[in-house]
Order: C-alpha cells, then structure tokens, then sequence
C-alpha cells in the first residue's frame, strides 16, 4: 500500500499492517492532528520504506522514547515510532490505498472529550445542503 503527506513531497510504502487499526483518542493524537482521534496500525519496520521526501520529515519527541514524524512542508504526521519497538505506528489516515481491515477497537478513550461526541448530531456525505 502506498501513502504520503497532504503535498506530496513525502511518500512511502507498506508491504501490510501488522497490528489492528485502532482510533487513538489520547490527547496528544488529540493535539497533534486536531482531532477527536487517530487511526492508527503497528507495521513491523522491513514492512515500511520510505519512497522519497524523507529529507523533509521533522519529529517531534510527544513523550519519553516516543517520536511523532511529520512533513515539514505541509505538516502531515505520517507516523510515531518507539525507541526499541519493532513496529512503527502509521497513521492510517495518510495512506493512499484502502487497508483491507476495518478499524476494529478504540483506545485511550478515558481522554475522549465529551463535547465531541457526535452520534447524535446530523450526518451528511459531503457538505450540508444549506452550504
């Protein structure tokens, strides 16, 4: 599966994802990508390569041992990894292709903010029709 940031300028490429897709709800996924939560995926390292713009990658040290890669162009986050882990952790979101899988749980959800909840709020497949 291919993937890149919202530009173009950085592009990768994964053989497959190894661990579930989650939707991460931590705050700082929160803050990082201004949003209520993130889908995420553990792929073991020789499933991931970068294909170009990896000069333009910036990282950000989130917590200790854990470092969040964003493009420096357009401010895409790409992925996070952990000092010593075998998996990096894709957004899941900036891949290009569809995974096969489905998100299959929630986590971090104690950090839910209940003022985004939205399920009982209006639906719409594009804009409203009064936009």
């Amino acid at each position: 599966m291919l993937g890149s940031c919202l530009c173009g300028a950085i592009a990768y490429e994964v053989e497959q994802l190894d661990l579930p897709i989650t939707h991460c709800h931590c705050l700082t996924c929160q803050k990082a990508h201004a949003a209520s939560h993130v889908p995420t995926a553990g792929v073991l390292r020789p499933h991931f390569r970068w294909l170009r713009g990896q000069a333009l990658l910036g990282s950000f040290a989130s917590s200790p041992g854990k470092l969040r890669h964003f493009c420096r162009q357009c401010g895409s986050h790409l992925l996070a990894e952990r000092e010593g882990s075998p998996y990096v952790i894709l957004r899941v979101a900036t891949l290009d292709d569809a995974p096969a899988q489905q998100a299959s749980a929630h986590i971090w959800t104690s950090h839910t903010r209940p003022w985004l909840e939205v399920d009982h709020l209006p639906c719409w497949p594009e804009w409203p029709p009064d936009r």
